[in-house]
């Protein structure tokens, strides 16, 4: 069986219910998906294809809100179980980050364009009003940001945003 995870792609910010879709086959399959981070985890299953064996779409939304999330990265995995053993087989694995545990009432994010001469600071302070908020920054953009003193003209950076 073929799964494919089309969205969240790896690293996107995702907030509360996860959202994800992509494309499974099978004839009248049922995939499981897991999201969690090693201490708490949501699970549940969902049907995919028509009958025949054919690549089928599909989209899912898992509600994580009354999950114990302690990191800010989770796991977003779908997957079957062997009808011979029970074990998880083509398990297809999407790192992501979870908005909620980077800044308070997650309802997306804002891309910011670094200009000559900005710091995270002061990006901070324009989107927060408050310099010290840095690292929400930083921690919503870890592809992007490897030292929090050295940014780049040019760069797009995700400034997650809550209520």
């Amino acid at each position: 069986m073929t799964i494919r995870i089309d969205q969240p792609r790896e690293l996107d910010l995702v907030g509360n219910p996860v959202l994800a879709a992509g494309i499974g086959v099978g004839f009248e399959a049922t995939l499981n998906y897991r999201i969690g981070e090693g201490h708490d985890e949501v699970t549940g299953h969902f049907m995919v294809g028509g009958g025949t064996g054919e690549h089928g779409q599909f989209q899912f939304q898992a509600d994580v809100g009354g999950a114990s999330f302690r990191l800010d990265r989770l796991l977003v995995q779908v997957f079957e179980i062997s009808a011979e053993d029970g074990s998880e087989i083509n398990t297809v694995t999407v790192p992501v980050l979870y908005g909620p545990r980077i800044v308070p009432g997650y309802i997306g994010y804002r891309e910011h364009t670094v200009a000559r001469g900005e710091t995270l600071s002061a990006i901070s302070a324009m989107h927060y009003g408050d310099p010290t908020l840095y690292q929400r920054i930083v921690r919503a953009n870890p592809s992007q940001i490897s030292d929090p003193d050295l940014i780049f003209p040019g760069q797009v950076l995700r400034v997650p945003i809550g209520v």
